[in-house]
């Protein structure tokens, strides 16, 4: 099949969409109060909200279950479809997991999957029954544990039953991008604002990844085995007004969640500007993070995934 038609059956057209670029420049109060006439050291934030990051230690990427599990169908789902596999999936696809946790104290365990959901575009040709067949085999069994699967979970495969337009001919929403997908899944909390489309000097992303580095920085060190990790900015000031710490009760013993934050406190610079330069935001890196999450990956240039040693 030619490229172009092969383009216009997965409902993106070179020839017929169109493109259309509206750009302006930000205003000159943002900029005199970020970075002018300042060193990286003192750059201040852009603007004022909240950032969370969550780390947990029932993944060994310290990262919720059910949302690493969700990610990892998607990414074995684009896998299939590249490698040909199942010559009949498109690009467009979504995939969802509920987990039955038990609680320990304050932190979760995953028991059991209740079901399973898997939507992608295919082509006009294949039928339902080969689309279930094909995606439990090659997508699902891969990736979920076995163990945690039982008579009694749902598997929902393309429940709205054909799924053939995909893409922006089909459905938009990409407006901010997901901003749960890209972090954790509903775990945890999550400031409002997206990261894609944003440079590093926005502390939407840049105190997001920060707030992550963190949370496992924490758990990596066993100071806690679950966090979530609360920063807040405003704009025009470097340093972060507030940094609060939950551990949800798993704090290790002798220590307390105050503990916790004061040892933040000296352990993380979070001026904007040095966790740039801590984290190296301004490699060319983002590219990777439009698709796959931002957190829970092994990448070696996600250097918020790697958890600092703590002096504590």
């Amino acid at each position: 099949m030619k490229l172009d038609t092969m383009m216009q059956k997965n409902g993106i057209d070179w020839r017929t969409c169109e493109v259309i670029l509206k750009m302006s420049e930000q205003s000159p109060d943002i900029s005199q109060a970020v970075h002018e006439g300042k060193k990286d050291d003192d750059i201040t934030a852009g603007d004022q909200g909240l950032m969370f990051g969550y780390a947990t230690d029932e993944t060994p990427e310290l990262f919720p279950f059910s949302h690493l599990m969700a990610l990892k169908l998607s990414e074995k789902l684009t896998e299939v479809r590249k490698k040909k596999i199942l010559t009949w999936l498109r690009p467009d696809g979504k995939t969802q997991i509920t987990v039955e946790y038990k609680k320990d104290g304050g932190n979760m365990i995953p028991v059991r999957i209740q079901n399973i959901v898997v939507s992608t575009q295919h082509d006009s040709e294949v039928t339902n029954e080969e689309i279930r067949a094909g995606i439990l085999e090659h997508v699902v069994t891969p990736v979920v544990p076995v163990e945690l699967i039982d008579q009694n979970t749902q598997f929902f495969i393309n429940p709205s039953g054909r799924f053939i337009i995909g893409g922006p001919e089909g459905d938009a929403g990409l407006t901010g991008r997901k901003i749960i997908v890209d972090t954790y899944g509903g775990w945890g909390a999550h400031g409002g604002g997206a990261f894609s489309g944003k440079d590093s000097s926005k502390v939407d992303r840049s105190g997001a990844y920060a707030a992550r580095w963190i949370a496992k920085s924490l758990v990596a060190n066993k100071l806690c085995r679950r966090v979530l990790v609360q920063i807040s900015y405003s704009i025009g000031i470097a340093d972060p007004l507030s940094v609060y710490v939950d551990t949800f009760g798993t704090v290790m013993e002798g220590k307390t969640d105050r503990d916790l934050s004061d040892i933040v406190s000296k352990s993380f610079n979070l001026k904007p500007g040095m966790i740039i330069k801590d984290l190296q935001l301004k490699r060319p890196i983002f590219k990777k993070t439009s698709t796959g999450g931002h957190f829970g990956r092994n990448d070696p240039d996600f250097l918020w995934e790697t958890p600092k040693i703590l002096d504590f």
